[in-house]
């Protein structure tokens, strides 16, 4: 029943995810193409995130202004132009302002459909709900990766194929008749009270964005490096994702089980283990095969550190605030995502592609010596009063409304009329 409630709202997700999905890989291979440096790559990429950034802060204004449906159609038909001028114009410095906006509707969208889906979840299957949308995420981030085989990459095709994914996700999701909740009434918690609560949560977030936005923004670019082909490279980029997948299931196990720390602290440990694999790969040489392995590794481990660390903060605030709390994480691991790739990419740019990896075996096992701190500062909960693992992504707070954890939206959030229609 939950899954036929809600099937035109996650076949317009897939639509729109699979299209940004494959826009994301074939920005930074083209890239390469044209030989524009990786420092100045970075820059195009990481202007995403900082879009994404500002979209979770300003977009739920626009939605509640215009509406849902108005904000969905607006927000999609940008997000399609923004596909298709790539393809008329190459420039730097455009292509940041491109991705910038791109992000900013991503983030826009994702608040739409999360809300709509919210609406359409009754309280006792909330998690079921969550559960479907999460796999269905990563099923459309791997078929985007994958897409971009389907064209030549120096062409117009592929821009074009990602354009017309994105448009028409627009067709299920406008014609839904169900209004979405007053997204004004969602609030972030303040980074200061989030922090005084778990610092390990907040910084392990920020970290998490960091290594995500980085690997996931420059990934190409040094797969690209390795003289791979476009289709070993969309494998490079695939493995990871199906990494995340499947690797949800024991880690979530074992932290519902065992000292949450203990378990982060073991999955950034897997993060560097596997980054150093990577960046040796890069410097030295290895087998396809030794790469893709290293990559479903690194992808499982940069999956769970968020879901990992929001868990940790949850742990240390009261149930009503979770909401509010998963926003003000979103917002920071958003900050680290926009941070990431220039740090990282200023290093490519200075030292080779493989140093893309040598900045996330640093930055994580920065976070291992954190971790370890924050373990002789507090004791840690007893399992059975932890909360428990629930695989999450960076989409948008309104999405957590979905997260079993939580307390469900009050009626009053909601609207009877859409306000675009009136």
């Amino acid at each position: 029943m939950a899954v036929r409630s809600i099937f035109s709202l996650l076949f317009g997700a897939g639509l729109l995810i699979l299209g940004n999905g494959l826009i994301g890989i074939l920005l930074p291979i083209r890239l390469g193409v044209e030989q524009v440096s990786a420092d100045l790559s970075g820059l195009v990429m990481s202007a995403f995130y900082l879009g994404f950034m500002m979209g979770s802060i300003a977009g739920q204004g626009i939605i509640r202004r215009v509406g849902h449906i108005r904000a969905f159609a607006a927000f999609a038909a940008i997000a399609t132009a923004t596909s298709l001028i790539h393809a008329l114009v190459f420039d730097v410095a455009v292509w940041a302002i491109l991705r910038a906006v791109s992000g900013f509707c991503i983030a826009a969208l994702y608040a739409v459909i999360e809300s709509w889906l919210n609406v359409k979840s009754s309280n006792e299957h909330r998690g079921q709900v969550l559960s479907i949308y999460l796999i269905t995420s990563y099923l459309a981030s791997l078929l985007g990766q994958l897409a971009v085989n389907t064209y030549e990459v120096d062409g117009l095709g592929l821009f074009c194929l990602g354009a017309v994914l994105m448009a028409l996700s627009l067709v299920p999701v406008v014609l839904t008749r169900v209004a979405g909740p007053e997204l004004g009434a969602v609030k972030r918690l303040g980074l200061r009270v989030l922090y005084k609560a778990s610092p390990l949560g907040v910084i392990a977030t920020w970290g998490a964005g960091m290594l995500s936005g980085a690997f996931y923004a420059l990934g190409a670019i040094y797969a690209d490096s390795l003289d791979l082909s476009v289709l070993q490279i969309s494998l490079f980029m695939s493995v990871p994702i199906f990494g995340g997948m499947v690797l949800q299931w024991p880690i979530g196990r074992l932290s519902d089980h065992y000292d949450r720390r203990t378990v982060l602290l073991f999955v950034l440990v897997m993060c560097v283990v596997a980054s150093i694999v990577l960046s040796f790969f890069g410097f030295g040489g290895a087998s396809l095969t030794t790469l893709l392995v290293a990559a479903v590794f690194l992808g499982g481990a940069l999956a769970t550190i968020y879901p990992l660390a929001v868990a940790q903060a949850y742990d240390y605030v009261d149930r009503s605030d979770m909401v509010g709390a998963s926003g003000g994480l979103l917002l920071v691991w958003a900050i680290g995502a926009t941070v990431g790739p220039l740090v990282a990419s200023f290093f490519m740019g200075r030292f080779g592609p493989s140093a893309l990896f040598v900045y996330l075996a640093v930055v994580a096992g920065a976070l291992v010596a954190f971790t370890g701190y924050r373990m002789l500062r507090r004791q840690a909960l007893p399992a059975a009063e932890q909360t428990n693992y629930v695989s999450m992504q960076t989409t948008s707070a309104i999405a957590n409304a979905l997260d079993p954890r939580t307390d469900p939206l009050p009626e009053f959030y909601y609207s009877d009329e859409d306000p675009g229609d009136r």
